[in-house]
C-alpha cells in the first residue's frame, strides 16, 4: 500500500514510559522485511516500523491513522505478533510494573522472545555496527550528509559514544540533519565537529547497590486475549487456553496436621515460649 494513503498528520506519542520500544539487535532494514506477511499486515508492519520509539501503537490511535477500522486493525496485529515482530507485556521498574509494547524489525521466533523476556537475549550483532548502519542512513534523511563507507567507519567510534550516554538513533540523527548550513562542503567534517560539541552529558547512574545488573522482570501478555503469562508458554504470542489448549492444574501443596503441630512445635522450643 502507498504511504500516500496513509493519514498525512503526525503520528501521536505515547504517555512517557510507553508506546513503541524497539527491541535489540535488529538487522538493517530492506524492502523485504515484511515480504512474508499479508499486503494488509505488511503496510502496517512497514509503517509502525518507521515510527519512532515511543510512539502510541495501540489499535485505537492506529486506526486513526491507517484506512483501517480498530477490528480490521486488531486482527492485522494479531498476525504481526504471530509473525515474531511485536510484544505487549509489562516491565517491572523500581518496584513497579509498567505495560510495554516492544517491536521488532526482525522476525524474532518464540526461543528469542523467551530469551528477551529473560533479559538475556545473545548479543548477535549485523555485520555492520548499529552505528555504522545510522551514518549510512544520514543520507536518505538529508541528502547532504551523505557519507562514504570509509567515512562512515572513522565516525562510528563517535556515535558510539552517544549511544553510551543513552541517546537514541532519533537524537543521533537530529544532531546531524537539523539546521544544517548551505551548501555543505564537507559532510563528514560537519559530522564530526556536531558529534564531538553536542555530545550529551554522562547520564547520572544510580547507587550501584539498587541491583542495575540484575536482569529485568518481564512479563509478557497473551496476544487474544491480553492475560500475562511467562514467554516460555506462549507460542507465537498466543497462550495455551487461547490455543484450545486446557489450563493446567493447579496443586495444592498441604502439609498433614502432625508435621504442621511439630514445626509449631518446635518454633516455640527456639523462642522458649510454651503453647
Amino acid at each position: 500500500m502507498a504511504d500516500a494513503e496513509f493519514s498525512a498528520e503526525p503520528h501521536p506519542l505515547a504517555s512517557p514510559g510507553y508506546g513503541k520500544r524497539c527491541a535489540p539487535y535488529e538487522q538493517p532494514r530492506t524492502d523485504a522485511d515484511f515480504a512474508h506477511l499479508r499486503p494488509r499486515e505488511a503496510a502496517i508492519a512497514a509503517y509502525i516500523d518507521r515510527l519512532a520509539d515511543g510512539s502510541d501503537i495501540s489499535v485505537k490511535t492506529l486506526a486513526k491513522h491507517l484506512p483501517y477500522g480498530q477490528c480490521a486493525m486488531r486482527t492485522a496485529l494479531t498476525r504481526i505478533t504471530r509473525a515474531g515482530h511485536l510484544r505487549r507485556g509489562r516491565e517491572c521498574l523500581d518496584g513497579l510494573w509498567i505495560t510495554r509494547t516492544w517491536w521488532s524489525r526482525t522476525a524474532r521466533d518464540d526461543a528469542w522472545w523467551s530469551a528477551f523476556q529473560r533479559g538475556d537475549v545473545p548479543k548477535q550483532q549485523p555485520t555492520r555496527s548499529r552505528a555504522y548502519i545510522l551514518l549510512a542512513a544520514l543520507g536518505r534523511t538529508n541528502s547532504a550528509m551523505s557519507l562514504s563507507h570509509a567515512e562512515c567507519q572513522a565516525l562510528a567510534p563517535l556515535v558510539n559514544d552517544w549511544f553510551a550516554r543513552d541517546a537514541t538513533e532519533d537524537d543521533v540523527t537530529r544532531a546531524l540533519t537539523t539546521g544544517l548550513p548551505t551548501p555543505v562542503h564537507h559532510p563528514a567534517a560537519l559530522a564530526r565537529t556536531r558529534l564531538t560539541s553536542k555530545l550529551p552529558p554522562e547520564p547520572i547512574r544510580r547507587d550501584p547497590r539498587d541491583h542495575r545488573d540484575r536482569p529485568p522482570l518481564r512479563l509478557l501478555e497473551c496476544a487474544k486475549c491480553g492475560a500475562p503469562a511467562y514467554a516460555d508458554l506462549l507460542r507465537d504470542g498466543e497462550c495455551g487456553p487461547c490455543r484450545g489448549e486446557p489450563a493446567p492444574a493447579r496443586r495444592t501443596a498441604v502439609l498433614p496436621a502432625a508435621r504442621v503441630r511439630a514445626h509449631a512445635a518446635a518454633i516455640r522450643a527456639r523462642e522458649g515460649t510454651q503453647p
